[in-house]
């Protein structure tokens, strides 16, 4: 397994220490005369795992490693990350669980329509405002998990989140306008030729029937000539 595959499945093991440490409020740690409280460890661990969510991707292109495991498990260890940290928000009071669902919803519909598009022969890249949600994500959960002992920086990530789920949307909506009249156009040809190529399955089983058929009653009302006897 090569270093950014590494990278992608460390970002995974992250999420449960994330939500571990946001949802427990007594977890802290002193270091020296200073003491490290759960959100700060929580925030401590959520931008470890963005890192590494710009470092794989990055060392991948970069060295020439882009792999078909690594391709698919990206995209899932950054919606479990997203999902696990806006969830967690949610059970500490500092996120309404609308915006949180709003926002999972979306990833999971993009995702959906990743599939079908490369179930088609299409690849749907990441658009610039699809990146651009992505660092105001990083950005709003950040203040919101510092938020949980320190409300004036609540608002602050309120406003950034506003901020995602307007990209949020305007970047699913684009995504679905740009893929889905072709998707549904190649779905529509690739069934046309399948009824097509069914119904001449069918002419030619028809053919071979009645040829096999005339074929068996062709004799029976054949004679057999017999020479005349000679006397």
């Amino acid at each position: 397994m090569n270093l950014p595959n590494s990278l992608t499945i460390l970002r995974i093991f992250f999420v449960p220490l994330l939500v571990a440490a946001l949802v427990q409020e007594h977890v802290g740690f002193s270091i020296g005369a200073m003491r490290v409280t759960n959100e700060w460890l929580a925030l401590a661990i959520f931008l470890a795992a963005a890192m590494t969510d710009m470092l794989d991707g990055y060392l991948a292109r970069r060295w020439r490693q882009v792999t078909t495991i690594g391709t698919m498990l990206d995209p899932i260890a950054d919606k479990l990350l997203v999902s696990a940290a806006l969830i967690s928000l949610v059970q500490v009071r500092v996120l309404p669980g609308w915006m949180a669902i709003l926002i999972i919803g979306r990833e999971f519909a993009v995702s959906g329509l990743r599939s079908i598009a490369a179930a088609e022969g299409y690849i749907i890249k990441a658009s610039d405002l699809g990146k651009t949600k992505m660092v105001s994500q990083v950005g709003a959960i950040s203040c919101l998990l510092v938020s949980v002992r320190h409300p004036w920086f609540h608002t602050p990530g309120l406003v950034m989140l506003w901020v995602v789920v307007f990209f949020a949307l305007t970047s699913a909506i684009s995504y679905f306008r740009k893929f889905w009249r072709k998707i549904d156009e190649r779905v529509k040809l690739r069934r046309r030729r399948e009824l097509l190529h069914l119904e001449r399955r069918r002419q030619r089983e028809r053919m071979r029937q009645k040829r096999s058929g005339s074929r068996g009653t062709g004799g029976l009302g054949a004679t057999i000539w017999k020479p005349p006897e000679v006397s």
